[in-house]
């Protein structure tokens, strides 16, 4: 159903509407409760919890890693009798994914910005919504958990408009044509996701909304996002903003069309990111219907749809008219602020799990097929043909790709995470991150000399007489790596930091990232429990007994600041004289098991991670003890 006036026209049976929060605000509990209550789903579907995180890494880590998008059909009130397709795209709410957030803007004609009622909008949310006014996206703000026992829901809704009035004033020179007093009247919904109610009156605090459905919401999309608009004269402009895959049809490619209809069969031109125009043939065309794919013979203006058949296309590109091509814009993204380098496996332990992918053409093919999806990485060539620098926007992203080839059935080295610089005026510049850090009122002084010494600036400090403060500071991007495991031990597990990036400024100095050294191994064997007992007293191990390590290896953390080196493969010597106490390892200190994450942060500069299907070893980058010394001694001397 579309209106037209003049040379444009609304079809108003559609809305595209994204989803955007900080991490764990609720957005994909929140999609759950659309679906459900628009019974989107079939009646003998067993649907699972946050249905939307469908990955294996999404559901163990709690976070959305890929933005999504779903489709809700709405025939309550507001639609006043009409059926109302709407498209919801669920983003992720982690900055280092913001290549995610970009994409998925760039399908939408308006926001629902989702912020907790106890924690308020923190970094990301500044960052995705500073994204949506930028492309004059309305906004509707979501306040959710109202029925957190410490909901502070007054003052959270302050928080908000305080930041969308700053946001529109730091963006007033860039955009000129912003509407401040739409940003200003933006339309606030009182929601509980998890109950599945939602209200457009202000709940008590720590209660749920008066009304036992999400009926408020739909209502308020429906009268706030726009319609997509398109022009009926114009020729078919489809934008490609995602990727997937399907085991029968191959790659398909998710498209936002903008004008014209696209139709199965059809032919038109592919507009590449270098410019080339090529015919293709749409050989399947799929339409969303709530997670499913479903087969459909058109689509019009405004949809979000899936083709099949064209090999090869990337983010960004445009499926246009044969005879009058017009390609719309590439997506841009923000450049990376941390990179690894990736290689092959050169540990003497190499090739020992059956099956493994161990040689570069391997690892090269599947780093190019990540760099298809995913717009905000990069892969630059390194001095070494088995080796690469990945850059992404932080460490996490880069260490959940690694996460994902380890259980592919790569084996690789990672390098510790860098920065990527820039020279400006001839003057080294570095990323900077604004960080936001609650945490109860004890632990404010190790705080802040924890980010003291990795040359935090504090900007702010707020404490709401919860017990909590909330401080805030511009710090370097490589004064995080390996800030989070500390500052977790610091807290206890009881604090809360988000960053995102802040721009860039001069080189800071230099960051003393561990204070304590490494324990090596000095020999290839298995670990012993006798050798264990007699060194725990040095530190702690990172190995198990009866693991197998080898020279140059790691094998845990020296109490001191210096590097030791221990024979941890030691055997007791055997006589034939019985002793009355026998030994006994009930006093072994457990070892610590590492994730891929924490590996990353404890490499210091000439250390690296050996990463395998089966086990996750730090070593030293010069495995040979004699050749890190001569190293060590000609570094020093430069």
């Amino acid at each position: 159903m579309s209106e037209t006036t003049g040379n444009t026209a609304v079809r108003s049976d559609l809305r595209n509407v994204a989803i955007v929060a900080h991490v764990d605000h609720g957005k994909t509990t929140l999609v759950d409760a659309m679906l459900k209550q628009t019974n989107s789903f079939a009646s003998h579907g067993d649907v699972a919890d946050r249905v939307m995180d469908s990955g294996d890494l999404e559901r163990e880590k709690g976070i959305t890693i890929l933005a999504k998008n779903t489709t809700v059909f709405y025939n309550g009130p507001a639609a006043k009798g009409e059926t109302i397709t709407i498209n919801v795209i669920d983003t992720p709410g982690h900055a280092d994914f913001g290549g995610e957030v970009e994409r998925g803007l760039s399908m939408v004609d308006g926001v629902v910005l989702l912020v907790d009622a106890s924690e308020g909008p923190l970094p990301q949310t500044r960052f995705v919504l500073r994204k949506a006014l930028a492309a004059k996206l309305p906004v509707i703000l979501l306040v959710n958990k109202t029925d957190r026992p410490d909901s502070r829901i007054e003052e959270v809704v302050s928080e908000s408009m305080d930041l969308l009035l700053g946001l529109a004033s730091d963006l007033a020179d860039e955009v000129p044509d912003l509407d401040l007093d739409s940003i200003l009247n933006v339309p606030v919904v009182y929601a509980a996701a998890r109950a599945g109610a939602a209200s457009l009156e202000q709940p008590a605090d720590g209660t749920t909304p008066s009304n036992d459905n999400l009926e408020p919401l739909f209502q308020t999309i429906i009268e706030h996002i726009p319609a997509p608009s398109y022009n009926p004269d114009g020729v078919l402009q489809a934008h490609v903003t995602n990727l997937d895959a399907s085991p029968f049809l191959g790659r398909l490619a998710l498209l936002r069309i903008f004008n014209g209809t696209l139709r199965k069969g059809q032919q038109v031109a592919w507009a590449r990111q270098n410019g080339e125009l090529k015919t293709v043939k749409i050989t399947e065309l799929l339409a969303t219907k709530a997670l499913d794919r479903v087969p459909t013979e058109s689509a019009g203006p405004g949809e979000i749809v899936a083709v099949a058949g064209i090999e090869g296309i990337t983010i960004g590109e445009t499926l246009t008219d044969v005879d009058n091509p017009q390609p719309l814009p590439l997506i841009t993204v923000d450049d990376p602020a941390i990179s690894v380098t990736i290689g092959i496996n050169t540990s003497p332990l190499a090739g020992k799990v059956k099956g493994a992918k161990v040689t570069a053409r391997q690892v090269k093919d599947r780093l190019d097929k990540e760099l298809i999806g995913n717009v905000s990485l990069r892969v630059l060539p390194t001095a070494r043909p088995d080796a690469w620098e990945v850059q992404g926007r932080g460490e996490l992203a880069l260490a959940i790709l690694v996460e994902q080839m380890r259980r592919e059935g790569f084996e690789l080295t990672v390098g510790k995470p860098q920065v990527v610089t820039k020279t400006i005026d001839g003057k080294i510049h570095e990323p900077m991150e604004h960080m936001t850090i609650d945490v109860p009122e004890e632990y404010l002084g190790g705080v802040t000399q924890l980010m003291a010494a990795r040359k935090g600036r504090m900007t702010n400090m707020a404490n709401h007489g919860t017990g909590w403060v909330r401080m805030e500071f511009i710090v370097p991007a490589r004064g995080l790596i390996g800030f989070r495991t500390r500052f977790l031990t610091d807290t206890r597990g009881a604090g809360i930091a988000a960053s995102i990036s802040e721009g860039y400024e001069p080189w800071a100095g230099d960051i003393e990232y561990r204070t304590n050294g490494s324990m090596i191994a000095d020999r290839a064997g298995v670990v012993t429990p006798f050798a264990m007992i007699n060194l725990q007293e040095r530190g702690s191990f990172f190995v198990q007994p009866t693991s197998e390590v080898y020279e140059g290896m790691i094998v845990g953390e020296n109490s001191r600041a210096d590097d030791m080196e221990v024979n941890i493969t030691k055997e007791k010597k055997l006589t034939n004289m019985r002793a009355a106490s026998s030994d006994t390892f009930e006093n072994l200190t457990p070892p610590r098991n590492l994730t891929l994450e924490e590996s990353l942060e404890f490499a210091r500069e000439d250390e690296c991670v050996e990463v395998t299907p089966e086990a996750i070893r730090i070593r030293k980058v010069i495995l040979d003890a004699n050749e890190r010394m001569r190293a060590s001694r000609s570094r020093a001397r430069a």
